[in-house]
């Protein structure tokens, strides 16, 4: 079995405090696993992250490269944005592309890598008219968006929930493999 690349980007909500079991489960299913981390999310994961990189090989990355710099990731064959929070879903819909991650990923619509992403948001964030905006845009763009029945259901504020992370893997690993499209 080749080994495909997998760029697991995560936001900060709790279910990245689970990050380092949901790349080991990637790794089970043949994934090469680059994980990448908006700002706030790195500074929860703050030190765990040297281990994070020994899990999963590659530096974790959380912001641009300086220009003309290397590549310190093998391109990705698919992306799962997870946990994605209100405003890194916000965000990317909108283009507004001040960090690595959203950047990244707006980027990468165009560049036709298959993408998923699964929301975690609460029930009171849910309601904000902007939010099944910004999931809309996302799926017109091509992107799988895993919300409702079979993805991430909204909770209520302060509600612990399992994050249906075994969900969002199964999809990532539907994909099909470059040049099977």
């Amino acid at each position: 079995m080749t080994t495909r690349t997998l760029y697991l980007l995560c936001s900060a909500a709790p279910p990245v405090f689970e990050i380092a079991g949901v790349v080991e489960e990637a790794q089970r299913r043949g994934w090469d696993v680059c994980l990448g981390l908006t700002p706030a999310a790195a500074d929860w994961l703050e030190d765990g992250l040297p281990g994070l990189a020994a899990l999963t090989g590659h530096p974790v990355r959380t912001r641009y490269k300086r220009p003309g710099g290397p590549d310190v990731w093998p391109a990705a064959d698919a992306v799962l944005v997870a946990p994605a929070t209100t405003n890194t879903i916000n965000r990317w819909a909108l283009g507004i592309t001040d960090t690595w991650l959203v950047g990244f990923v707006a980027e990468a619509i165009g560049k036709g890598i298959p993408m998923a992403v699964m929301p975690c948001v609460n029930s009171a964030y849910a309601q904000h008219p902007q939010l099944p905006l910004s999931l809309e845009t996302l799926r017109t763009a091509g992107v799988r968006v895993l919300y409702g029945p079979g993805g991430f259901e909204p909770n209520q504020p302060g509600e612990k929930r399992p994050y249906p992370w075994s969900a969002a893997l199964d999809t990532v690993d539907g994909f099909a493999p470059a040049g099977e499209a």
